[in-house]
């Protein structure tokens, strides 16, 4: 038994040794560490240099028989302070950077960390527990008792384990390295080809079809598996609005209250008809709540593709006699002007509000005028708290954030422009830079669909759409705003890829990516 609690405190030591020397060689990290396990900023630093010495001491302690008992109860209580911090900010749903090994290995603290000092702990207290009823050889004195050609053989066998240890974890690396070149370099090939295939059509026609052109027959079942056609559509003989939306689009989603009003109170103008994808399922629910009629559902992006409408929200206009009537209008503004000149009213834009709203964006007034609404918010002024479920149904308070400049991410799983900046948002995670803010997704779809995403921060689910985003001036995907330690506003909203990693802190060019 003795000769095991030797082995014990030997693993021990070497422990706190590496960690030790790795939070002395990242100061600057294990500072930061501290504050995000929520210690005071004025604290952080001065702890930042005694927990290393602390750990080191401990390392010390546990070689030499006289102190051994000692260094093993200083390493128990350490540990079960690492096991206190990481379980309290588990319980509150955060999971700081833990840089327990600094710059060597530093990943955000969660259950496997917590599992591991739980384990190492147990082992101290169980030293600490039979240490007095068993001889403890001194790690010295033992290596003294051994022949000359023991020695060699000893001190040869761990170098050889050192360097097995060392070649292995190299090659991790090198491996791990070489795994993430690997998905940038698909990834960055999947840009080039999407961006290259966008821009030829772009190029090609700008604004989707030519006014005067035919328009493209259609011929699609409904959300009651009726074939509804165009020819269906121009019956009565009033133009024909098709809009082309997707379920999973955050603004398409914010726009729909505004297509049943339209519907409902244009319907003697013009006749407007929604074309989605996906199941009936996941456009049933949407439109049955806002009153969508004419809701027709393409296999993938067909129809969509055929009138040259490579987004969404997305609407063009088709004249009584089947020509194309107008340029492909492109995002929520710019469809609201496309439905006020249809049935004849001025063109109306929609004002950024404060007020707690379901995600809606302005609508149409019947006659012709906007309802005035507060304005953004701006720089320095405090955001109003809100209050969201998380993944597992807990509530997630943005009061919870305060002490820590906070990103606050609108997130969208279904988002193509979400997905295409979702490796370097990981990448981020994993090694976020020095002085990087917390970040908050605030986002909308289901648990199952975020969940998948493999995200480690915290996620709070808008069931609403972007009830939270509006009331922060943002519309759509992927955007982000920053907000101080103290609640405030500390930054303009920022919309796509390379603005919201701006605002988490990477300098390097990600590549301007647009909003969905």
């Amino acid at each position: 038994m003795s000769v095991v609690l030797l082995l014990t405190r030997i693993l021990l030591a070497l422990v706190f040794f590496v960690a030790g020397l790795a939070k002395l060689a990242d100061r600057p990290g294990s500072h930061q560490a501290l504050r995000d396990f929520g210690m005071p900023a004025r604290l952080a630093h001065p702890f930042g240099v005694l927990l290393p010495l602390a750990e080191l001491a401990v390392a010390v302690a546990l070689v030499p028989s006289l102190s051994a008992w000692w260094g093993t109860l200083g390493a128990l209580v350490l540990l079960l302070l690492f096991v206190g911090g990481i379980g309290y900010n588990l319980a509150h749903g955060r999971t700081p950077d833990c840089h327990c090994f600094g710059q060597l290995h530093s990943a955000p603290a969660g259950w496997p960390t917590l599992i591991r000092n739980l384990i190492l702990a147990a082992i101290a207290a169980s030293v600490v527990g039979l240490g007095p009823y068993y001889a403890d050889p001194n790690v010295l004195g033992w290596f003294g008792t051994l022949t000359v050609v023991q020695r060699i053989e000893l001190c040869g066998a761990v170098l050889v384990l050192a360097l097995l240890a060392t070649e292995s974890w190299l090659l991790l690396q090198v491996l791990g390295q070489q795994g993430r070149l690997l998905l940038r370099i698909e990834e960055l090939e999947g840009r080039i080809a999407a961006t290259g295939a966008v821009q030829a059509v772009r190029a090609a026609t700008a604004t989707g079809l030519p006014v005067g052109t035919p328009a493209p027959t259609l011929s699609l079942p409904g959300l009651h598996r009726e074939v509804i056609t165009l020819d269906s559509l121009r019956a009565s003989g009033k133009p024909v609005l098709l809009l082309f939306s997707d379920p999973g689009c955050g603004p398409c989603t914010a726009l729909l209250p505004e297509v049943g009003r339209w519907q409902r109170e244009y319907a003697g103008k013009v006749t407007l008809a929604l074309i989605s994808r996906d199941s009936v399922e996941a456009n049933r629910t949407k439109a049955s709540k806002h009153g969508i009629t004419q809701v027709l559902l393409q296999e993938d992006r067909e129809i969509a593709t055929a009138y040259q409408a490579y987004g969404t929200p997305s609407a063009v206009l088709i004249r009584a006699d089947g020509s194309i009537g107008s340029p492909l209008a492109q995002g929520a503004e710019a469809i609201r002007v496309l439905v006020a000149q249809a049935v004849g009213l001025p063109a109306l834009r929609s004002l950024p509000s404060t007020a707690p709203t379901n995600g809606n964006t302005l609508p149409l007034a019947s006659n012709g005028h906007a309802a005035s609404q507060p304005a953004a918010l701006k720089v320095g002024e405090p955001v109003p708290t809100f209050s969201l479920p998380d993944l597992t149904g807990q509530t997630v308070n943005l009061s919870d954030f305060r002490g820590h400049k906070t990103l606050v991410l609108f997130w969208n799983p279904g988002c193509g422009f979400c997905q295409r900046m979702l490796h370097d948002l990981k990448a981020w995670e994993a090694k976020p830079p020095t002085g990087a803010p917390k970040l908050l997704v605030v986002s909308t779809g289901t648990s199952e669909a975020n969940q998948a995403m493999g995200l480690r921060s915290p996620i709070a689910l808008d069931k609403e759409g972007m009830s939270v985003g509006s009331r922060l001036g943002a519309n759509g995907t992927p955007m982000a705003v920053l907000i101080d330690a103290e609640g405030k506003i500390a930054s303009e909203v920022a919309a796509g890829a390379q603005a919201v990693l701006a605002l988490a802190g990477v300098g390097q060019d990600q590549g301007q990516v647009p909003i969905n």
